[in-house]
């Protein structure tokens, strides 16, 4: 039988090739990529950090990052994602370092970093809390967490699940920004919720769902 984590995986895989064609996962637009860009430079410290990209998959948001200047792991659960991530950095000229592992327990043994990054990634959790609580624990005194998240259905809007069992995942339809904060809350020193949905530029075109990002610091 295949494990949870085995048809995850394998999902992940075979939307590698295509998962660029989406506005903003590849963010090809230019009005797209710059409204990334921004949000980044708002978020992340102003010197050279190191910083943990959890989820990265095909490395746009890793590329935005250290395109500023920063030193980036990422970290995918699909071997193709992360193939893809290093290739597109590579063809940059820009370094990364690309792990391949599961995310709610990132495979950087006790390194630790500036910032830890994820975005659209805790909806595909078996456990969140846990994986919360696992990525506070890898941020250095001071350090960020940032957290790019909505609430939505799952992936394709239909109410079949993208992987066998997925239905079972308790944040399947996503988080609201209330939820997530009070998870994340006693992790960290303080918080704050940055609403997004208005930004069309983000996603390629107006969304109607809730999402925002959860910056914390530790």
């Amino acid at each position: 039988m295949t494990s949870p984590a085995a048809a995850i995986a394998a999902y992940w895989n075979a939307a590698a090739p295509d998962f660029d064609d989406e506005p903003d996962h590849g963010l090809r637009a230019a009005n797209t990529r710059a409204a990334w860009a921004g949000l980044l430079t708002a978020w992340l410290p102003p010197h050279p950090s190191d910083v943990l990209d959890i989820g990265c998959g095909t490395g746009s948001l890793s590329e935005l990052i250290a395109e500023a200047g920063h030193r980036v792991t990422g970290v995918d659960l699909a071997p193709r994602m992360a193939e893809q991530a290093r290739a597109k950095l590579s063809a940059a000229g820009l370094e990364g370092r690309f792990l391949v592992g599961d995310a709610a327990m990132p495979p950087t043994g006790e390194e630790r970093f500036d910032v830890v990054l994820s975005r659209h990634l805790v909806w595909t959790l078996p456990d969140p809390h846990a994986a919360l609580r696992e990525w506070a624990g890898r941020i250095r005194p001071g350090g960020l967490l940032v957290l790019v998240e909505g609430r939505w259905r799952e992936a394709g809007q239909s109410d079949v699940p993208y992987v066998a069992g997925a239905e079972t995942l308790p944040w399947h339809l996503g988080v609201t920004a209330a939820d997530l904060a009070e998870v994340v809350r006693p992790l960290v020193r303080d918080l704050r919720i940055e609403p997004l949905s208005a930004n069309a530029d983000l996603w390629g075109g107006p969304v109607t769902d809730e999402r925002y990002a959860l910056v914390a610091r530790v």
